[in-house]
């Protein structure tokens, strides 16, 4: 009787894909999701939670992602810097002054913490406009149901 065998990837054995997204009306959450899921490597069959199968993932038009309801007013980022006092942003000001980051906070925190999250995160290129320099790569569109903010 033949005892099958469980297949683990090896670090240099997965090849690396390069996709490409819009963000343009895009839900941020379900948008991270989608992302996070392609950088991990959990949409090839050869996941090996271990080692990094995950893929290059380049986001272009971050400055008009969007969220329902009134999210962006509401919610707020809070951070403390070491001295006395709260710090408080809501998500529409930090748009407004840093729109790459509102995706990459999102995108950090659905990957697991660990040192290969932070690796699986540098795969993760982010451009407020529509161009990238990353032509070279010939990314592909990246399947996914997107759920767009209506008007």
């Amino acid at each position: 009787m033949a005892v099958q065998r469980t297949y683990m990837a090896k670090p240099g054995e997965v090849e690396k894909q390069w996709h490409v997204v819009d963000a343009t009306d895009e839900v941020l959450g379900r948008l991270a999701s989608d992302i996070a899921v392609v950088l991990m490597g959990k949409h090839r069959p050869e996941y090996t939670p271990h080692v990094d199968c995950g893929d290059f993932v380049i986001v272009t038009n971050v400055e008009k992602i969007a969220m329902t309801g009134n999210k962006m007013q509401d919610r707020h980022y809070t951070w403390y810097t070491g001295y006395p006092g709260l710090r408080l942003e809501s998500y529409q000001d930090r748009q407004d002054r840093k729109p790459e980051d509102l995706l990459l906070h999102a995108v950090r925190r659905m990957l697991p913490k660990n040192k290969l999250a932070r690796h699986m995160l540098s795969k993760l290129k982010i451009y407020a406009g529509p161009d990238h320099p990353h032509t070279a790569q010939q990314p592909v569109e990246l399947a996914r149901k997107s759920k767009k903010v209506s008007a």
